[in-house]
């Protein structure tokens, strides 16, 4: 005599196995890309460390991304 109709062990939770690997691939390229974005102010802070402005422009731009 079969227990679970024959189906067994295998085809009652099988599938958990794929269905969570699926979910882990979503779930690390939803969090790889969100932190890699950079804020406005991340990529001004970066212009002046760099050279890129002076100290004027930084400050000018600064006090409208405040804004």
């Amino acid at each position: 005599m079969h227990e679970f109709g024959g189906w067994g062990y295998g085809m009652g939770f099988g599938w958990i196995i794929p269905v969570l690997f699926i979910f882990a691939i979503f779930y690390f390229i939803n969090n790889n890309s969100n932190s890699n974005k950079e804020t406005p102010l991340d990529i001004l802070d970066k212009k002046y460390a760099n050279g890129e402005i002076n100290e004027e422009e930084y400050k000018r731009k600064k006090e409208l991304l405040r804004h």
